[in-house]
């Protein structure tokens, strides 16, 4: 059973030092899905923009600058408020958005709680996966016994 931890909040899309306007967001985590984070941005065109970055930055972005390339957070304060900026960088554009700090620390905590951190591996079963498919089985002694005799074999000495 997979477990989606979501939450609508409005973040600034930032045009200028003076200008941002709202826009409405969609955080969404799923367990099954455990390394990323998925932003969804409702900008006033017909479908939402969606974005997907791992999780970790999100979570270290909250306390210190992190990430490089096309996505990057950090902490700041705004008019005495505490946010984070993402800035997100595709081939159509770059955006600078900005995330009020207290909702989106109580949403990664809770996606903290679904999937603590350093757990991830365990709900793609990837560590069940890696377990069988290097699970010794009877044909594969057949392959272990090496076929072909050694250069260093002891007859000649």
């Amino acid at each position: 059973m997979h477990t989606v931890v979501e939450r609508e909040l409005e973040l600034k899309l930032i045009l200028s030092p003076e200008r941002s306007i709202p826009v409405p967001a969609r955080l969404s985590y799923r367990s099954d899905d455990p390394y990323a984070v998925h932003v969804a941005f409702h900008i006033g065109s017909d479908h939402p923009v969606h974005w997907t970055f791992g999780r970790e930055l999100l979570v270290e972005g909250v306390f210190r600058p992190c990430g490089h390339g096309d996505v990057r957070v950090w902490p700041t304060k705004v008019d005495g408020r505490s946010v984070v900026l993402m800035a997100l960088s595709s081939p159509d554009g770059d955006a600078l958005l900005e995330a009020p700090a207290a909702q989106v620390s109580a949403w990664l905590e809770r996606t903290l709680r679904v999937v603590p951190p350093g757990s991830e591996g365990e709900q793609l079963g990837l560590d069940e996966a890696l377990a069988d498919l290097l699970a010794p089985t009877p044909a594969d002694d057949l392959w272990l016994r090496d076929p072909w005799p050694s250069d260093e074999s002891k007859d000649g000495e």
